[in-house]
């Protein structure tokens, strides 16, 4: 697991754009087999913490460009009795999401930038306010919880929804060399809680 812990240079580029290059870049050097063990370790750290027993509704994602694979934890969850959700692009409010229940007979279908979501079905849908916690991938994060995603704005549109007094907990996954320095900050951007690596968990609510 060493190469996971690979520090980023101290003279990071300055742009969103080139940062997220960057990272990208670092997380798609992971091995196949740092990968697995990132996942399995993930799902061991999550699923063995005493906070979880009293969560329902964990809204999660499924892995794509070298993210950090979800899959062990989502059939964690499923043994837990736990329901899981994903996101859906919303067919009628472009840039926002919608998560929809997910078990191991839904039925999955490519978006249009070839992520796999489950079919829409407006039964499935959970509210976002009802959601307990949102797992969201990202590309970067630094130690006071700026996050850096893909570049579309959808979990920052779909955050912002939240009552301030929501319940729900936001919490980042990610490897753990996709943090650094610092996260340049826009203003639309929507930080994080909480964030957990294979080797580390981060509370950011004390800020």
């Amino acid at each position: 697991m060493a190469h996971l812990q690979q520090p980023v240079p101290p003279t990071l580029p300055e742009s969103r754009q080139a940062l997220r290059q960057h990272v990208r870049r670092l997380r798609q050097q992971l091995s196949a087999a740092e990968q697995t063990a990132a996942a399995t370790e993930l799902a061991r750290h999550i699923s063995g913490n005493d906070w979880l027993q009293a969560k329902q509704h964990f809204a999660l994602y499924l892995a794509n460009d070298a993210e950090l694979n979800t899959e062990p934890l989502i059939k964690a969850l499923w043994q837990a009795g736990k329901n899981v959700y994903l996101p859906v692009l919303h067919p009628f409010s472009p840039g926002y999401l919608l998560f929809l229940h997910y078990d191991s007979r839904t039925e999955l279908q490519p978006n249009r930038f070839g992520i796999l979501e489950p079919r829409l079905n407006c039964a499935r849908v959970m509210p976002v306010a009802a959601l307990d916690i949102i797992f969201t991938p990202l590309v970067a994060f630094d130690a006071t919880g700026n996050r850096l995603g893909m570049g579309g704005g959808f979990y920052d549109r779909t955050l912002s929804q939240l009552p301030a007094d929501s319940s729900c907990q936001v919490i980042g996954l990610a490897h753990n060399c996709q943090q650094v320095a610092a996260v340049p900050v826009a203003a639309w951007d929507i930080p994080l809680q909480q964030l957990i690596t294979p080797a580390q968990y981060f509370d950011f609510r004390k800020r």
